[in-house]
């Protein structure tokens, strides 16, 4: 009997998958938004999911997995762009979206089940406290929150809010060990970071507990501008207005929107950049007049909740899903463009490649600095060429927080972290959760060509 079939023996009323369509299904996210892994993902597959409804479950998930020498994979919804929740060494696949309870909320905090959706999340909280999660991701309407703190990093509410990393905006973890018996560990304060965006490589998380801001009338708002440049100046000086309450500053080039987002088919005048933004409603009156300041002009204006497509569904990763929908030669990277340069290294970026690489740029708070992501598309040719783009933008001072690699230091800081590194020697003895995915675990030795170091990029 393999290792997988006698844990499953073990499991007797916990819920299981192991029809092979299905158990293929639940071990993909979006990894396919990369070329590069669609190559190396594309045959990836679980033994088996395993879909335990109580933390009690999970534990004794582990605690089998761990005495057969089982790989475990956690995930939520599934909704990642990297392979986070691929298992890339089989095992099982295990499913925590029916941990999906909502345990309380009070004023300003909420305390759920890892795999409570954030949609629900943010209904609850506002009917019960007037809040809602400072931020999420593109993916809001299917995304779970312990899949988005494990896998994710910013998101939807990041102008104003920073990222998942930034001090206080992450209030408390509860998580299970792969030992022999699974321990709970509560995590807080700057013990966080053992677990957050580790892709449940050290520690699978069962609770969440979570910031609110106040729960406003969100208006979508789409500005048009004459160039790029326009536009990015436009949402630099915006996200620096902390008295107008807004949750998305988006800019994305001329042609991109008019050729691919449907839902604002015919809105959008040709040859202009354009501003995604999600403004309070009470503080439209001092909005506006700022669009119009800056040269910009109101094409759309719809309440979020009312629309059949959020804005934020033209957003970070979802921009690029928008496009993959009409073009399936396109793919997109994920840079940093730093303080206080970045405005200059955008201009530089858009110089260089044109419409090769079509901008895109979330506006966000860093490390308590304004600044912009790029989410740029890049119209695909080769893996060489690619390579070679992520290298001029590196050798400009761009960094690269690499979408086509599927590894914590490869993809997200570019540099071992030794905390998170530590806590899996501690949690996960045996290295079974979701293994060969922390480069650090696996080779020592390795060391990063460049490093992105947190609020110091001024």
């Amino acid at each position: 009997m393999s290792g997988v079939a006698a844990l499953l023996a073990e499991l007797d009323g916990i819920a299981v998958e192991t029809d092979r369509a299905l158990v293929r299904q639940k071990s993909r996210d979006f990894f396919w938004y990369s070329p590069v892994l669609k190559r190396q993902l594309n045959a990836v597959a679980g033994e088996a999911v395993v879909m335990p409804k109580t933390e009690a479950e999970v534990a004794r998930v582990l605690a089998a997995a761990f005495r057969h020498r089982v790989p475990v994979t956690p995930r939520g919804a599934g909704t990642g762009n990297y392979g986070q929740a691929m298992p890339i060494r089989g095992g099982i696949v295990l499913d925590l979206s029916a941990l999906d309870r909502i345990l309380w909320a009070k004023p300003g905090v909420v305390r759920t089940e890892a795999g409570a959706k954030l949609i629900d999340i943010d209904a609850h909280t506002r009917a019960a406290v007037g809040g809602e999660l400072r931020f999420h991701p593109s993916t809001r309407r299917t995304a779970t929150i312990g899949g988005f703190i494990a896998g994710g990093s910013s998101g939807i509410g990041s102008c104003t809010w920073g990222i998942l990393r930034e001090p206080g905006n992450i209030l408390g973890l509860r998580l299970l060990t792969m030992e022999e018996t699974p321990r709970v560990i509560e995590l807080r304060g700057p013990d966080i970071q053992k677990a957050n965006h580790a892709y449940g490589t050290n520690g699978v998380i069962t609770e969440v507990e979570m910031p609110l801001a106040p729960a406003w009338e969100w208006i979508d708002l789409v500005a048009a501008f004459p160039t790029l440049m326009d536009a990015a100046r436009f949402g630099d000086a915006f996200t620096r207005q902390d008295g107008i309450p807004k949750k998305l500053v988006s800019i994305i080039a001329a042609g991109v929107p008019q050729a691919h987002f449907k839902a604002l088919d015919g809105k959008i005048p040709e040859g202009r950049a354009v501003a995604l933004l999600m403004v309070a409603e009470p503080f439209l009156e001092h909005a506006l007049p700022f669009i119009t300041a800056h040269g910009g002009e109101l094409v759309h204006r719809e309440p979020t909740e009312a629309a059949e497509v959020p804005l934020y569904e033209h957003s970070w990763n979802h921009t690029t899903l928008q496009v993959l929908k009409t073009d399936k030669t396109v793919t997109y990277l994920q840079t940093l463009f730093p303080p206080p340069q970045h405005l200059a290294k955008v201009a530089e970026m858009e110089a260089r490649f044109g419409d090769e690489v079509p901008m895109h740029l979330e506006f966000v708070k860093f490390g308590g600095k304004v600044t912009c992501f790029g989410l740029q598309l890049v119209r695909f040719t080769t893996e060489e060429r690619l390579a070679e783009i992520i290298a001029i933008h590196e050798q400009a001072g761009c960094p690269i927080f690499n979408p086509h690699a599927y590894t914590l230091e490869e993809g997200g800081m570019k540099k071992v972290d030794h905390v998170q590194l530590a806590f899996k020697r501690e949690a996960d003895p045996l290295g079974l959760l979701n293994p060969g995915k922390m480069l650090a675990w696996e080779n020592p030795d390795w060391r990063p060509t460049q490093s992105v170091h947190l609020y110091e990029t001024a």
